[in-house]
């Protein structure tokens, strides 16, 4: 009886894991600056420019909460005017693979529906 309780269990903690990772990478738009950071480091302008339709505020403070869960850094250089650059981190990174998954099965999922 044991074991039938073992898979219960260890879907709960991928369950709970998930919602960890969903309450991280909540809302529209994370998913989006961490696949733009994970190929190339990007001033807060060419971010606004890349994620198109997030509005200046909102890239803000998605990008805040993101530096606060150590997924990215900022790094203010000394230029005039100043100049702020974001990257993703070695932990940030990690989520790369996840968001390649997620656009394969995005264009895939796309094709199907739309038949493009």
């Amino acid at each position: 009886m044991e074991k039938e309780i073992e898979p219960i269990k260890e879907c709960s903690q991928a369950i709970l894991a998930i919602h960890d990772v969903m309450d991280l990478l909540s809302g529209k738009w994370k998913v989006s600056i961490i696949a733009c950071l994970c190929y190339q480091k990007m001033r807060y302008s060419e971010l606004l420019r890349e994620v198109k339709g997030i509005s200046g505020r909102m890239l803000s403070r998605e990008l805040k909460e993101l530096e606060i869960n150590h997924l990215i850094t900022r790094t203010v250089l000394d230029t005039q005017p100043v100049t702020v650059e974001y990257e993703i981190t070695e932990y940030g990174s990690t989520l790369k693979n996840l968001t390649s998954t997620m656009a394969e099965w995005g264009m895939t999922h796309r094709r199907k529906i739309i038949g493009k």
